[in-house]
């Protein structure tokens, strides 16, 4: 089973807001999911962003995924950097 961790939009028409979440590959983006990482709200200036540390990391040790957008939500939080520099550890 390929798992994601992706954005599963949330919020009314023309106001978007995101969960983080891991899914499996082959459900919808809005459908079924694994576990809630966190949120990401892009209205709010500047954006707000709300990450569960040790799930991400968790995940991606386990073989998880990120798409590029969460790539980049995780890399602006330095959580990339760390899970690279705990691989490298090991």
């Amino acid at each position: 089973m390929a798992v994601k961790i992706r954005l599963k939009r949330m919020g009314a028409k023309k106001s978007p807001f995101y969960r983080i979440v891991v899914a499996d590959s082959r459900s919808p983006r809005d459908g079924r999911q694994i576990e809630t990482v966190g949120t990401y709200n892009p209205l709010t200036n500047p954006a707000e962003l709300k990450i569960n540390e040790e799930l991400a990391l968790k995940w991606l040790a386990n073989g998880a995924k990120p798409s590029d957008t969460v790539r980049n939500l995780f890399s602006s939080q330095g959580i990339m950097e760390k899970f690279h520099n705990s691989k490298i550890a090991k």
